[in-house]
């Protein structure tokens, strides 16, 4: 029996794992889907939020429970689990990059967007640099970036419950060392059929960091919708892998 903390991504929040929590728990393991400062659930004020919240948010989560846990994060939730295993490299056993960025110290979820030519986010967004927020252009492809494989009424249901982006979490640099955070084994679950972070990102990312494990998956990048049975098989296989 495992404990896995699950972090979603940039625009999303806890909803997005709404089918993975109930078959991990079938499975007879503990499942905390959070949701990060000002999404989902969580109303804190799009100025308030940064990194550095992000962060908080996760590690207390990690504080109220003895044992270490598997730590998942999608997409932008990598950036998250990152400076999480920086400021609690002994609560984890496991990081978990699901289809997610990987930075290497110094590095920003902007910076890794920007040096790639194959994202189709960036070209989408419309920035309110004054509020301190991104949302998507209207019209903008979402079905293809995000959801290219998953089924209509999960589609549905996450275009209503998207909300904009704080802009700081974005653009702040994780800060790690060797000594913390490179003593978390890391695993990554590569989607080769995403449109939002490419394979080609993915690859880079996971061998320029040296991941433990790489799995893969034949989805885009919503496995949590398209393909949960899947997705909990390969989170499952983890328990052992330190």
């Amino acid at each position: 029996m495992s404990r896995y903390v699950l972090v979603h991504g940039a625009w999303h929040g806890s909803w997005c794992w709404d089918k993975v929590v109930p078959l991990l728990e079938q499975a007879g393991h503990h499942v905390e889907a959070l949701d990060l400062p000002g999404h989902g659930q969580d109303k804190t004020p799009l100025r308030e939020i940064t990194l550095a919240a992000y962060t908080k948010r996760v590690c207390e989560t990690l504080d109220a429970h003895a044992e270490p846990v598997i730590l998942v994060g999608h997409s932008m939730g990598g950036i998250v689990i990152t400076q999480v295993a920086e400021e609690r490299p002994a609560k984890n056993q496991t990081l978990v990059y699901l289809t997610a960025l990987l930075p290497q110290n110094g590095e920003s979820l902007l910076q890794i967007t920007q040096t790639e030519s194959e994202f189709q986010v960036l070209p989408n967004l419309v920035v309110h640099e004054e509020q301190g927020y991104v949302t998507f252009k209207e019209g903008a492809p979402l079905e293809e970036i995000f959801f290219g494989d998953c089924p209509d009424e999960d589609v549905a249901r996450a275009r209503s419950l998207l909300v904009p982006q704080a802009i700081a979490p974005m653009v702040t640099s994780v800060r790690i060392t060797a000594g913390h955070f490179g003593r978390v084994t890391r695993v990554y679950i590569a989607c080769l059929r995403d449109r939002a972070i490419p394979p080609p990102t993915q690859q880079r990312m996971y061998t320029t960091m040296l991941c433990h494990t790489i799995l893969s998956m034949e989805t885009s990048h919503s496995p949590f919708f398209s393909a949960p049975q899947q997705l909990v098989g390969h989170l499952t296989s983890l328990e052992c892998v330190s």
